[in-house]
């Protein structure tokens, strides 16, 4: 029976120049993020200039977050067992390379490949930023850092749409991809001067087995919600969705199994664990999500140019840096699920924002207020998504701690974009179609079948379309706002019916406070027994 007295602390532990160390480790998760970001504010330019479809720029905008989440675990793995700083360093050297290869890319799915690439190496370095925090601090301090190294992170993939935005302002859309190249030069040094080589790594052996069918079972699951969206290529569809089930079966079985697990099964039931890993893809998906649709609103529907629709993502990363502070004090005083709550209730209040306040007339004001608060949320949920997993298992598993709570960003990201581009590019066509449907009888006259699947194509398509025919061109460019937006609601809506999922989710089965820490402590003791 749970005891009702408040259980205390552990006491903090951190490495020597913790500052300069955390600086480094923040700046290595920065730079996956700022790659991860920079997409998103030149889709319209990407469509244009290559001619893609939605269904294409939305394989563009999930295939960063692709490669990161179908490799995170088993590189996880990797890094406990081979050294986490070499998986650290190799990692940003690799996306050096990615970044041209997508800059200079001549088609829309070499720029997909390159991605997915970038997203590879992201996934050697993201989550080892995760596990040196875990393995190099401890108690509240370690708390504290998980916090700066949660919105820090997150600012820098808000705020390099901005920078993306004020490139794509003068210069080609490829440009966009090299903004986190001198970042990551930086990060290069400061990481092989600074972190420790080894610290706290286990002996145990990788299951590569695992690590194969946990990559196949997450890219086919993230591509097939992609294919749903593709006109004809729903038995494809069907048939990712089928091998990631089967695959998802087979992997599960495997951890179940095997002797040294790549995602073990007994940390992973723990409540803490497995409620904060779906509450984390939920929120810090939904976040993506958020910003893939909301940008190509700002810019196809409000008339915004590259850098002011980059401008208006900075209130939601300055919510972040602001909230996490606060984020980090809540846990402390009233545990993770009431954070985590808070963050789901704020997260939702933003996406009511954008249903019943974004129109073909938004003012920034509104642009703004929906940003902050889906900020803010992820600002007070991400501590507490990290922080439980983390001290869920025992320091010698951090690496599959941190994979999970790379997972939470890159599969959630990967699963919402995927879902919400699905709904928008499906509602936009349904609009669209709709629109078509209504015209006069001498206007559909002139609406051949393939005018028709153009305008249905993307927004870009219709744009193209518009251009040709001047006559018609501000009734084709209405039309597709109107249908944009349409698109857009059904997204928005079903971000609302997300979070009420993870809010009912995290109620009933995450711990309370004291429970919490009482886990905790009954982890960390059967830890130190084993080991």
């Amino acid at each position: 029976m749970a005891s009702s007295a408040p259980i205390a602390l552990p006491p903090s532990t951190s490495p020597k120049k913790a500052g300069l160390v955390l600086t480094a480790l923040i700046l290595g998760a920065g730079v996956a993020n700022m790659n991860l970001a920079v997409a998103n504010v030149g889709l319209p330019d990407i469509g244009r200039a290559l001619g893609a479809s939605q269904a294409g720029l939305n394989v563009v905008a999930v295939g960063f977050s692709l490669g990161l989440a179908a490799t995170v675990l088993y590189l996880g793995a990797l890094g406990d067992r081979y050294g986490r700083k070499l998986m650290l360093m190799a990692g940003l050297i690799i996306g050096v390379p990615a970044a041209f290869m997508s800059a200079l890319s001549p088609s829309i799915e070499m720029l997909a490949l390159s991605r997915l690439i970038g997203g590879f190496a992201a996934g050697m370095a993201y989550p080892t930023t995760l596990a040196l925090i875990t393995a190099l601090w401890s108690g509240p301090a370690r708390t504290r850092a998980i916090a700066l190294w949660s919105a820090i992170g997150a600012a820098m993939s808000a705020s390099s749409t901005l920078l993306a935005g004020a490139v794509l302002m003068i210069l080609p859309w490829g440009y966009s991809f090299l903004i986190a190249v001198p970042f990551a030069v930086v990060a290069i040094f400061l990481v092989w001067r600074l972190v420790p080589a080894h610290v706290n790594e286990t002996t145990d052996k990788v299951d590569h087995l695992g690590g194969v069918l946990s990559g196949i079972f997450i890219g086919t699951l993230v591509l097939g919600i992609n294919y749903i969206a593709l006109d004809g290529q729903l038995g494809i569809a069907i048939g990712m969705l089928g091998a990631s089930a089967v695959t998802g079966f087979l992997f599960f079985w495997r951890q179940k199994r095997a002797s040294e697990p790549l995602f073990d099964l007994k940390y992973a039931a723990r409540p803490p664990f497995w409620v904060a890993a779906v509450s984390g893809i939920i929120v810090f998906g939904s976040l993506m999500g958020a910003m893939f649709v909301g940008q190509q609103f700002l810019q196809n529907v409000l008339g915004y140019n590259t850098l002011q629709a980059g401008l208006a993502i900075i209130p939601s990363a300055l919510a972040m840096v602001i909230v996490a502070p606060f984020s980090s004090r809540m846990i402390e005083r009233y545990g993770s699920r009431i954070t985590l709550l808070v963050g789901f209730v704020v997260c939702m209040a933003g996406f009511v924002t954008m249903l019943f306040g974004w129109n073909i007339h938004t003012p920034i004001g509104i642009v703004i207020v929906s940003y902050v608060l889906i900020g803010a949320g992820v600002g007070f949920a991400g501590t507490p998504a990290s922080h439980a997993l983390t001290d869920s298992v025992p320091v010698t598993k951090v690496g599959m701690a941190s994979g999970t709570g790379d997972l939470q960003r890159d599969l959630g990201g990967s699963i919402m974009q995927s879902l919400l581009g699905a709904i928008l590019g499906a509602g936009y066509a349904a609009a669209i179609g709709k629109s078509i449907a209504a015209a006069p009888a001498s206007t559909q006259a002139e609406i051949t079948t393939s005018i028709g699947a153009t305008l249905k194509k993307s927004f870009g398509s219709a744009e193209d379309l518009a251009a040709q025919y001047p006559d018609y061109s501000q009734a084709i460019i209405e039309a597709a706002k109107q249908s944009f937006l349409d698109g857009a609601n059904w997204a928005y809506s079903s971000g609302i019916f997300v979070m009420l999922i993870g809010m009912i989710i995290t109620f009933f089965f995450f711990p309370k406070k004291n429970r919490e820490r009482e886990l905790y402590a009954e982890y960390a003791q059967q830890s130190s027994t084993v080991h």
